[in-house]
């Protein structure tokens, strides 16, 4: 059985150094040589994959297909950029290969994708500039502006904390200006003909708050929640008066709200007409406001169940508003009529949870994973079923174009007439790849994206039905081709490139580096994460989507009163096939000597928790516990152990559970999120059992460690991590 035990324990161990090995593993195939010396590969990574082809006589290298996992509409409509794992590229609406952004991080640089979530930018409407994060540690990076055109880079700011689920940058329409957040405070940025001249970041701060805390109107007014107060700012006067100025000396009071805005869990929206505004309260219910002459009508109040998540909000210029949302996976809809002052269910809905009107207001288009459905909004109902295939993105290019993303194109859809022409403007991937046989001149290359074929001519693709391939060959008089295995680093397999001339064999990505923010892991290290819930549930929905995300398991530990206070918060984790454990009957310090603990009182408090699980859950806890904030003692441990638990202990404390109130009172600073993850990763070993406390604090804190779960969760599987459920761990 030793032997057994052994020879199982290797093999783990080997699984777990072939998952890590392949962690940043960019796979390369399809490698094809053509007669006058250039490159046809594909690379995968994450799911992801792109056609490039490479001139050996230099080692330049073009991307032929842009994957939109986002996909941004700028320069008055006619510039696509898309983003995916392996950079920023502007594809032409009017057709066209996609060309990377200069001085953006491209695969085509020279740059690895970074595993985890997609490096998010902030495009201006008029083309011209893209904002995004820079890494430079586990938890910070530079914010960095870059001119499109010229690839120009300015770093805006230093040090801002890397964003969870919102990018922490918002342009104003006109492209003159734009503000970010930094350190729980925001700042302004205006676009001047020179920006090397502009003054400290000290001098352009507007206030406490978050990205959330502010939104461009329709007309392009600004407005500033913070506390109950809403500012705003009239846009002829935003530009002129606030460069080196104060925002809101220009500004005036919109409104002052019955309660305090939360940009950590709150959002707003503000009406076309600038006439109200739509608040939604820590992701449980719509509060709408009248504002102007009408700011001190009574609110309306719409509710939403427990659970939702993946909030859509669509306000036409007329009509309803439409709130979607997704509840164990199912799309809702609510209806909210600001004539009558009512909220509707209606009966027939979108089965998709993406949406967005036309400009004119009279359609609206919704797309996911089922397809892409067209829908009069006016009157509520579906139009047309326009796709069944997946729809990555969407965006509507005028009041009857469509442009939409798949997994094999990028096309435009003309809703004008029945017909629904469609037009590609540039591949998404390819199925198959090759040259085109060629008697005379360059031979051009050939890909087929779904059913058909298409070839490219050094511009853009096009469609093509009467495809000859030649062979594959993957040698020339100069070159020869061919794919290493790796067995750990960056790549599955390396492009190798044997020069026929200089008797010099090299790599082709020879020269691709990856952000060094990380503390790499070379051996097989798993962590644990576990998340203890006290007293409230605030936090759950957000943990629980970003795991489902990653697709990671965790472990939950619940006492007994949260479970009676929360059974549907209890359910929810239980049904997410979470690890769930035990911290005892009721949130107590079991070694406060007020207590009389004996070892009845410790194996009837976890069995009274064990039934509390069961009547909410229907499931059994698991045999894992660990004593109400950490604090315990060889008699508890020992008394646990009697009843069959498992006493878990935390190999870090980042400090989450203190309360702001507490820090004041020990005349002690309060350490952020960013910093926590950054001595997480610091301090991070073999077998390591982090734990993240949820829900709010008595004392309050100006953010949580579970506001920033992802880009934690970044930080480990970046860093090399494999993270398990802590019963994988305690042995």
């Amino acid at each position: 059985m030793k032997n057994l035990s052994f020879i199982k324990t290797i093999n783990c161990l080997l699984l777990l150094f072939f998952v890590i090995s392949s962690l940043f593993a960019v796979n390369f195939s399809e490698i094809n040589l053509s007669s006058d010396d250039r490159l046809l590969f594909k690379a995968d990574f994450e799911g992801q994959h792109a056609l490039f082809i490479s001139r050996l006589t230099d080692m330049s290298m073009q991307q032929l297909t842009a994957f939109p996992e986002k996909m941004y509409l700028v320069n008055n409509g006619r510039t696509i950029i898309a983003l995916n794992r392996f950079g920023a590229a502007a594809v032409p609406v009017s057709g066209g290969l996609p060309s990377p952004i200069k001085g953006f991080p491209s695969f085509t640089d020279g740059n690895i994708p970074l595993k985890g979530r997609l490096q998010d930018i902030a495009a201006s409407s008029d083309g011209r500039w893209i904002i995004y994060i820079e890494p430079v540690s586990p938890g910070f990076g530079n914010l960095i502006l870059i001119n499109i055109t010229s690839g120009l880079k300015k770093t805006v700011s230093e040090k801002i904390e890397l964003p969870d689920m919102n990018f922490p940058v918002k342009w104003s329409p006109d492209s003159r200006l734009f503000v970010y957040e930094k350190g729980g405070r925001l700042f302004y940025f205006p676009i001047l003909d020179d920006i090397s001249v502009l003054i400290d970041e000290r001098f352009r701060m507007i206030g406490q708050g978050g990205i959330t805390s502010v939104t461009w109107g329709s007309h392009g007014d600004f407005y500033y929640l913070t506390g109950s107060t809403l500012y705003r700012v009239i846009n002829p006067e935003l530009f002129t008066r606030t460069i080196y100025g104060d925002f809101l000396s220009i500004g005036s009071v919109a409104a002052i709200l019955p309660f305090d805005f939360n940009p950590g869990f709150d959002h707003f929206w503000i009406a076309p007409d600038s006439g109200s505004i739509l608040i939604n309260k820590g992701s449980k219910s719509f509060f709408f406001f009248m504002l102007g002459e009408n700011r001190n009508n009574v609110s309306r109040i719409f509710p939403v169940p427990y659970g939702a998540e993946n909030f859509n909000v669509i306000w036409p210029s007329e009509g309803y508003i439409a709130v979607s949302y997704t509840l164990q996976n199912k799309i809702n809809f609510l209806l909210y009529s600001i004539k009558d002052s009512v909220y509707l269910t209606p009966s027939t809905n979108p089965s998709l949870p993406s949406g967005a009107i036309s400009p004119d207001g009279s359609k609206a288009v919704f797309w996911g994973e089922g397809g892409l459905e067209l829908w009069d909004y006016a009157n509520w109902r579906l139009i047309r079923r326009l796709s069944g295939e997946k729809i990555i993105s969407c965006a509507w290019s005028g009041d009857e174009l469509l442009l939409t993303g798949t997994s094999s194109l990028i096309e435009e859809i003309n809703i004008s007439s029945s017909a629904y022409t469609r037009r590609v403007i540039c591949l998404a991937g390819a199925d198959e790849s090759g040259f085109e046989e060629s008697v005379r001149g360059q031979a051009r290359v050939a890909a087929k994206s779904g059913n058909r074929w298409y070839v490219s001519d050094g511009f853009s693709w096009i469609p093509s039905s009467n495809v000859q391939l030649r062979p594959v060959f993957l040698s020339s008089d100069r070159y020869r081709v061919f794919l290493e295995p790796q067995s750990s680093g960056y790549f599955k397999n390396s492009l190798m490139v044997r020069n026929m001339q200089s008797a010099n064999t090299s790599s082709l990505m020879s020269k691709h580096t990856a952000n060094n923010s990380y503390k790499l892991s070379r051996r097989p290290v798993q962590t644990a994460l576990c998340f203890d819930l006290y007293d409230d549930d605030t936090g759950l929905q957000q943990i629980l989507r970003a795991l489902r995300r990653y697709n990671i398991r965790a472990t939950f530990f619940l006492n007994g009163e949260f479970i009676r206070r929360n059974p549907d918060a209890a359910s929810a984790i239980a049904q997410a096939g979470h690890e769930t454990a035990s911290m005892f009957y009721a949130p107590i310090d079991l070694s406060d000597t007020r207590y009389r603990i004996t070892r009845e009182f410790i194996t009837q408090g976890l069995a009274r928790n064990e039934d509390e699980f069961y009547r909410a859950t229907g499931k059994e806890l698991s045999i894992l516990w660990h004593p109400p904030f950490y604090r315990t003692s060889n008699f508890v441990n020992t008394a646990a152990t009697s009843a069959g638990y498992k006493t878990v202990t935390r190999s870090y404390d980042a400090g989450d559970w203190i309360s702001a109130n507490d820090l004041l009172r020990l005349n002690l600073r309060q350490i952020m999120p960013s910093e926590m993850i950054e001595e997480i990763i610091k301090n991070i070993e073999t077998d390591f059992v982090i734990p993240i406390r949820l829900g709010l604090l008595h004392g309050g804190r100006d953010e949580y460690l579970f506001q920033r779960i992802e880009v934690l969760l970044d930080a480990l599987l970046r860093s090399g991590y494999v993270i398990v459920p802590v019963s994988n761990i305690i042995r």
